[in-house]
């Protein structure tokens, strides 16, 4: 067995452990794998371990691996930044968008999202923790924006997604993704779906709520952004 496949393995026994002790179908919460700056050859053998969802930040490496990988299944989230000129080719190459932020970038994703494919998944990402640095839209205007979002012809809100304030204080942990709960909880939508959790606090987001946890380095390791260009995101 891989270390990629044993890493898996550890980290779908961390969910299951913490959806049990809040008395959760631990089948409710679902790992993305966050494969950012990592080769086509990890994605492919962490495929072969039942891995089928990755998240990318970097939209032309992500295409990249898109290509290299053609010959498997897989579903592709974008879950980065999105710059305007960069919504065409997320549009036509992604099947779920977590970091929606403000209604532009909306917008043109649902122009641009090809007539032949299934509405655009997506979810509004939040600034819970209210950083500078951060994106996501102002809790305040989430209600307002998650209904205007709903409306688009191609896309499909499913929920909301945060990155709060890394902290290694569980209750703090815990606060900023029930406030993201709290926050889906006012939208008069249906929504299934909270964005929520990474390598080092899923357990406090899967007592939260969480839906999808998005999982890098406890999956593949540290990552190397020697070769990235621009700075590094938080890490997952």
């Amino acid at each position: 067995m891989s270390t990629i496949a044993t890493n898996i393995a550890k980290v779908g026994t961390r969910i299951r452990e913490a959806a049990q002790a809040v008395a959760r179908d631990p089948d409710e919460v679902q790992l993305l794998a966050v494969s950012k700056t990592q080769p086509a050859s990890a994605i492919r053998l962490a495929n072969e371990a039942g891995q089928w969802d990755f998240g990318e930040n970097y939209l032309q490496e992500a295409l990249e691996k898109q290509a290299d990988l053609r010959d498997l299944s897989l579903t592709w989230h974008f879950i980065g930044p999105i710059q305007s000129n960069k919504t065409k080719l997320i549009a036509e190459h992604f099947d779920w968008v977590h970091s929606v932020d403000r209604l532009k970038i909306a917008q043109r994703l649902s122009d641009q999202r090809p007539p032949e494919l299934p509405p655009l998944n997506v979810c509004l990402q939040v600034n819970v923790s209210g950083e500078g640095s951060k994106s996501g839209c102002d809790p305040q205007e989430a209600t307002a924006l998650a209904n205007e979002i709903a409306s688009l012809p191609n896309l499909r809100l499913r929920g909301l997604m945060a990155i709060p304030e890394p902290t290694d204080d569980l209750a703090k942990q815990r606060a900023a993704f029930a406030h993201l709960r709290q926050l889906q909880s006012k939208i008069d939508l249906e929504l299934d779906t909270l964005s929520m959790g990474m390598s080092q606090d899923l357990e406090a987001a899967i007592a939260e709520g969480a839906t999808w946890v998005r999982v890098g380095t406890a999956l593949f390791g540290a990552r190397d952004y020697s070769l990235q260009p621009g700075s590094a995101s938080p890490s997952a």
